[in-house]
């Protein structure tokens, strides 16, 4: 009797795992992109030392120190032609993983950094993942020259390597496909939502994010903003 009861219990609870992992992908927000750029920061102004009357900034006049030489017109023009250094990047470097190609060869992320990449997390298994898959498709074929797709199947549980294959070759998708098998990928980047897309720019920077399935619009959106 205990025993039968242990199983019921042990049954329910896994009907409750399930039913609440399916009510939590249809609450993702959807078509949202999420940016790693903190927002900018105010510029300060440096208020006037003195100000006349009239409310108008009085010039500054320095005198001359003695030994001083005067600048020349030539001298200051060419200080005010210094290039300033380059402002700190402020988004995070894109964190490298291995996976490996459809001939089991091992393939890093950064193999591809100098191109804009799209990284993709799927699986066969996730109806949302085939949803947006022909949207990536077609930005594939449209601008597979200038930006990087990668689709990194979670491969593993339910999903292996022959079914993914299998699918990929049904529905005719000609864009880079690699496999998880050793789950660096996804815990690189703790992908606990599938479908999960990544916008990297040529530089390695991580610049969006979008958990959940994505439209054709939204995917542009990703693009324009690494491109």
């Amino acid at each position: 009797m205990k025993k039968k009861f242990l199983l019921l219990s042990l049954s329910l609870v896994l009907i409750m795992m399930f039913v609440t992992s399916c009510n939590f992908q249809d609450q993702l927000p959807q078509n949202q992109l999420n940016t790693y750029a903190p927002a900018a920061q105010k510029e300060q102004t440096t208020p006037p030392k003195d100000i006349s009357e009239n409310g108008e900034t009085t010039p500054e006049i320095k005198e001359p120190i003695a030994g001083e030489e005067e600048q020349t017109p030539e001298h200051s023009e060419s200080q005010a032609q210094t290039t300033p250094p380059p402002a700190p990047r402020l988004e995070p470097l894109a964190m490298d993983f291995t996976v490996y190609d459809a001939n089991g060869n091992a393939v890093k992320l950064s193999d591809f950094f100098g191109k804009p990449i799209v990284l993709n997390f799927w699986a066969s298994w996730c109806p949302p993942c085939k949803g947006e898959m022909p949207d990536f498709h077609e930005k594939y074929l449209e601008l597979g020259g200038e930006v990087q797709f990668l689709m990194i199947n979670m491969t593993g549980g339910r999903e292996t390597v022959s079914s993914a294959k299998e699918f990929i070759e049904q529905e005719g998708y000609t864009f880079p496909v690699f496999y998880d098998t050793a789950y660096d990928a996804a815990n690189t980047y703790e992908v606990y939502s599938l479908p999960t897309t990544y916008f990297i720019d040529a530089d390695g920077y991580l610049i969006a994010n979008a958990i959940g399935a994505i439209n054709a619009e939204t995917l542009q959106r990703g693009i324009d903003m690494i491109r």
